[in-house]
């Protein structure tokens, strides 16, 4: 089912676009050799060329270009072996050269795709329109002083990658997907860290609306949006302003926009400047960027598996399903941690381990699969002796349980706090009589046909043997005992 919005004269169909800028991955900037540490004091990671000091030259840095270029490959984007870098003229107190060296006519990367999959099982292709480099502006400080704003130029100069899409969306759910894939495949490929509570990676949310059929009307762009759930509010929110201001006889503007989350609203920031208006021209102190094809196919060669494609072979070699497969993908650290402990052992069951009590254990305690007090190897132990008999599966969950608050090696918890199965068929017999002495109407109700009653026995003995007795041999040991129900 299409999602629309109801308006007064019937729905409305949203078109969504969006330009993510990404942090590039590197030890220095795009056209310096300043670091790019985050978190360093304000204005210490700064030279001379990212202060705009007059004759200092930009110096192209490799490492960046190499991590758009990977990126592009893993977008299965076109890499434009001649590209340009060009100067956007601006004037903000945070960007102190007075332009922002970027690309404009000629980028790095071209058209490409990213395959999406909503929750229905859908599955969409979404257009890349190009990928560019440029580089990022310093941050201005407007709570830091009673009247004055300040200016930290640490991420000033830092390289960016926008990566721009075509406006394929019609849903804020597509939205959310799109950039969850997007932020997943950066990672992969170790070209930025997604980090968007950290500024690393941010969206301008470009929306207009229209009714079926017609042709694309007004877009407003959202200005740097640092969450996925944001992104979807202010879609949301920017569809509804724009169908009541079409519906009451007005007109779109063109313009951007900030979206306050508190508020679920967009408000005005400026009119929407055309390319013209900053005045573009090509950068005069860099030569346009020549790639070697070669280099690219050897870049293509090193490339990781991505997600997709490791989606579709964890399902093949482990037989898990396509929803497990997804979860596990979504971080490659987490996939990693998954086929370590399937190896050699069940991989359904590992699945259901690790997607049941061990992420709740991480949930529940606030902590994340790199710093897991519980490794791969362990939770593959703690498998391996639910297998062998050693401890059945609710003795398990309490020693995971164990395994989470004290980091130990769960064949230590087992021995050091007695939690050996018990197998000995003389003492299952004892508990098995001491709960059919001490249930004796229950007894006369199982034989004479309430057969659901048996689990309850079951669940006596294991409780008496407190949750240590082999749970086959009580079941055995207790149909010899009290026999099958009357039909």
């Amino acid at each position: 089912m299409s999602y629309t919005i109801e308006g007064i004269t019937g729905p409305w169909e949203l078109v969504i676009g969006l330009e993510v800028h990404a942090q590039v991955i590197s030890s220095s900037k795009l056209f310096s050799g300043a670091a790019t540490d985050f978190g360093s004091a304000p204005n210490t990671q700064v030279s001379f060329v990212d202060a705009g000091f007059p004759g200092m030259l930009p110096v192209i840095n490799r490492e960046c270009v190499a991590q758009a270029v990977r990126t592009g490959l893993g977008l299965n984007a076109q890499i434009n072996l001649v590209s340009r870098f060009d100067r956007k003229n601006y004037f903000y107190a945070d960007l102190p050269q007075g332009y922002q060296i970027s690309q404009y006519e000629h980028p790095i990367v071209g058209m490409g795709t990213i395959d999406i999959e909503l929750e229905s099982g859908e599955t969409r292709s979404i257009g890349i329109t190009r990928l560019h480099l440029e580089q990022d502006a310093g941050k201005s400080m407007h709570d830091q002083h009673a009247s004055k704003s300040l200016i930290d130029l640490n991420r000033s100069g830092v390289a960016l990658m926008e990566i721009v899409s075509e406006p394929d969306m019609r849903t804020p759910e597509e939205a959310g997907a799109y950039i969850r894939k997007l932020r997943t495949i950066l990672r992969y490929l170790g070209s930025c860290d997604g980090n968007m509570d950290e500024g690393s990676m941010r969206a301008d949310v470009n929306v207009s609306v229209r009714k079926a059929g017609e042709a694309f009307r007004t877009r407003c762009e959202i200005k740097n949006v640092n969450s996925i759930r944001f992104v979807m509010q202010a879609i949301e929110a920017e569809a509804r302003r724009q169908v009541e201001i079409w519906e009451s006889g007005g007109e779109v503007m063109q313009e951007t926009r900030l979206f306050d989350p508190a508020r679920g609203e967009t408000r005005s920031m400026r009119s929407k400047e055309d390319a013209h208006d900053y005045r573009y021209f090509p950068e005069p102190d860099l030569l346009p960027l020549v790639i070697d094809e070669a280099w690219v196919a050897t870049l293509k060669t090193r490339l990781p598996e991505l997600p997709d494609a490791k989606r579709a072979r964890l399902m093949r070699d482990y037989g898990i399903s396509r929803y497990e497969s997804a979860i596990f993908v979504m971080e490659q650290v987490t996939a990693d941690f998954f086929e370590t402990v399937a190896k050699g052992r069940d991989a359904k069951q590992v699945a259901n381990w690790m997607l049941g009590d061990f992420f709740a254990a991480l949930n529940r305690t606030g902590r994340s699969i790199e710093n897991s007090p519980v490794s791969a190897a362990n939770l593959g132990a703690l498998l391996d002796l639910i297998k062998d008999g050693t401890i059945n599966g609710k003795i398990a969950k309490d020693v995971l349980e164990l395994m989470v608050e004290t980091g130990e090696e769960p064949a230590a918890i087992v021995e050091a706090r007695g939690l050996r199965q018990v197998t000995d068929t003389g003492a299952i017999d004892a508990a098995i009589d001491a709960v059919i002495a001490a249930n004796p109407d229950k007894l006369a109700e199982y034989r004479s046909g309430k057969d659901k009653l048996f689990g309850f026995f079951v669940g006596q003995v294991m409780k008496a043997m407190a949750g240590k007795g082999n749970p086959a041999l009580v079941n055995e040991a207790l149909k010899a005992k009290i026999g099958a129900p009357s039909s």
